[in-house]
Order: C-alpha cells, then sequence, then structure tokens
C-alpha cells in the first residue's frame, strides 16, 4: 500500500478527482474503467452510493493505477469500514476533528469539509491534509482566493458545483485540485451505461485542468 505522501503528491499531481455519488452500485466498476481511461486516477465513491465499499475493494483489486478514496465519510465507524474496503483517502462533508485524527493515526490523506474560514484554518490545525471547500458553487472561485490571502497554507479542493466552465477560476485562484461529482459522472450516464460518453467528459475535464495549471 502506498504511503501517505505518495497519496497526497497523486492528489495534487492529478488535480482532479471524480466523485461517484449514485442510487445503485450497478456499473460503478465500469465507470471506473472509463475514468482511468480518460486520465482520471482519483475516484471517490460516497457512503451514500449503495454498496459503496464493494465497489471500492472490487476496485482497489482489480485496478491498481487507480488511487480510490470513500466520501461522505461521517462517524469514525464509517472510516474504520473504508480502510477495511481498502480507501487511500477519506473525504468528509464536514468538520469533525475526531475522524481527522483518526485517519492521521491510520496514515490515511483525509479531505475535511469546510464551509468558512475559521472551519477550514480549525481543520488545517487538526492535521487535514485538504480542505474541502463545499458546497463551492455557492461561494465560487474568488471566495477561495479571499481565503487563501491570509491562510495561504490551506490546500483547497472545491467539492459541489464544479464544472468545465469553473475550473480554471479556481485553478487560478490557488486550489490544489477540483473535486467533480454529477458533472462528471452523472446519474443519467451509469443508469445508461453510456461508458464511453463517460470517457469523454472525463477526457474533457483532465484537458481543462491540465490547461488550467499551464497558464
Amino acid at each position: 500500500m502506498r504511503s501517505k505522501l505518495e497519496i497526497r503528491q497523486e492528489i495534487i499531481r492529478v488535480g482532479l478527482i471524480a466523485i461517484i455519488r449514485a442510487t445503485s452500485s450497478a456499473g460503478c466498476v465500469d465507470a471506473v474503467i472509463s475514468l482511468g481511461r480518460a486520465g482520471a486516477l482519483l475516484v471517490e465513491v460516497t457512503l451514500t452510493t449503495p454498496g459503496a465499499l464493494q465497489v471500492l475493494a472490487d476496485v482497489r483489486a482489480t485496478l491498481p493505477h487507480i488511487t480510490m478514496g470513500v466520501g461522505s465519510v461521517l462517524t469514525l465507524e464509517d472510516v474504520h469500514a473504508s480502510v477495511s474496503a481498502g480507501a487511500e483517502f477519506i473525504v468528509t462533508p464536514i468538520f469533525r476533528a475526531d475522524i481527522i485524527a483518526e485517519c492521521n493515526r491510520l496514515g490515511l490523506v483525509v479531505v475535511s469539509g469546510a464551509y468558512t474560514p475559521t472551519e477550514a484554518q480549525s481543520a488545517y490545525e487538526a492535521g487535514a491534509d485538504f480542505i474541502k471547500i463545499f458546497p463551492a458553487d455557492a461561494l465560487g472561485s474568488r471566495y477561495v482566493k479571499a481565503i487563501l490571502g491570509p491562510l495561504p497554507h490551506l490546500q483547497i479542493i472545491p467539492t459541489g458545483g464544479v464544472d468545465l466552465t469553473n475550473i480554471p477560476e479556481f485553478i487560478a485562484a490557488g486550489c490544489k485540485a477540483v473535486a467533480v461529482g454529477g458533472n462528471l459522472v452523472s446519474q443519467k450516464v451509469l443508469d445508461d451505461r453510456d461508458f464511453d460518453a463517460l470517457e469523454t467528459n472525463a477526457r474533457d475535464f483532465v484537458n481543462v485542468v491540465a490547461r488550467a495549471r499551464s497558464l
């Protein structure tokens, strides 16, 4: 298993976390395959997806080049179950100091949810590797830029409403990566099993992140 430092570096290197939040686990592993083909090598499956941990375990067993994380983690029990299934990083929608502490004890990368500057700084001081500004569409890239003025040490990943049009703005504001859910892996694509369309869409997101970082 890769070290915490290696996972941190991979998140920064790739710069795009694809979030799978679905009404069932059907097609989720195939979706990860399509994402990987497009170069979207960081995938978060949320615990609100039925069978999420089995999806995680299946991917970890068959697609070792994909870095898999678990999202919507709310309790220490969620952390332990995710670790048992093979999670390489943990994502919370909220700030929970006990979750951050446990992830650090286990040597796991943790992306902690935050909305305000106080929450973001508190998560950082508690030991979070990255700060998930959520929901990002309600705040925008100017909010991120404003936070990073007095708090430049924060490693911010915006989540919620991130799409092809606003990724360049978030990257320019100083975000270390972006996380994208339904705008990348939609329920319709999963229902239709249109994995070719998913691969094309994922490639567009990968390319937009790369171009934004080159500016």
